[in-house]
């Protein structure tokens, strides 16, 4: 009796993720990422900054942002203002010892963010309660708020000036698909940063 093929989780997780991310192709879904970055390219522009949060997967995919930003993605060009909400350890867990962990994001936008910069809030689910809570803030404070979620959109996506939703349920395959849209949207805005240059790699005489 032949022995049957173990299942191949590495080759079923690869092959998941590459039909996962054929939404970000879609026609809304590339307006909605255009729409983004044109914000984003227009607040930095007029001397705004970006404050970029989220939880867990997200909130590597927040500093991920970051740096790609501050430092640089694929051109050499001056460093942008954008700042991680999730990377002072010491804030972070201050404010939730303190106030609970719904604040954490939420004082930090009260404490750097002012009329005219972006929060950029990322949640799979739409419906992180700490997230909500500084997308909240961050209107009521006259940013402009980007957010980037997934199924329905949930809660933050309805208080976005521009959401970007991954229509799917697998929260591994909307952290996959954010992170492509990240960077889409790092190589937009560095496209149109001032002084922007293309990378000179060094070759061998």
């Amino acid at each position: 009796m032949p022995i049957p093929t173990p299942p191949d989780p590495i080759g079923a997780e690869i092959r998941a993720a590459l039909d996962g991310l054929a939404c970000l192709a879609r026609d809304d879904t590339l307006r909605a990422v255009a729409a983004a970055g044109a914000l984003v390219v227009e607040r930095l522009r007029a001397g705004g900054k970006v404050l970029v949060f989220g939880n867990g997967g997200s909130a590597a995919a927040a500093q991920h942002f970051a740096a790609e930003l501050v430092g640089r993605f694929r051109r050499v060009r001056p460093a942008l203002a954008v700042v991680a909400l999730t990377a002072d350890t010491a804030v972070v867990s201050a404010l939730a010892n303190d106030g609970g962990f719904e604040q954490v994001f939420a004082r930090q936008i009260e404490a750097l963010g002012r009329a005219g910069d972006i929060a950029l809030a990322i949640s799979t689910s739409g419906a992180s309660r700490n997230v909500v809570a500084a997308a909240e803030r961050a209107r009521e404070l006259g940013l402009t708020v980007v957010a980037l979620t997934g199924r329905d959109g949930g809660a933050l996506a309805s208080l976005a000036d521009c959401a970007v939703i991954v229509p799917l349920d697998d929260t591994p395959r909307i952290q996959e698909a954010h992170l492509i849209t990240c960077h889409a949207l790092c190589a937009a805005i560095e496209l149109a940063a001032p002084g922007s240059e293309p990378v000179q790699v060094a070759r061998d005489a």
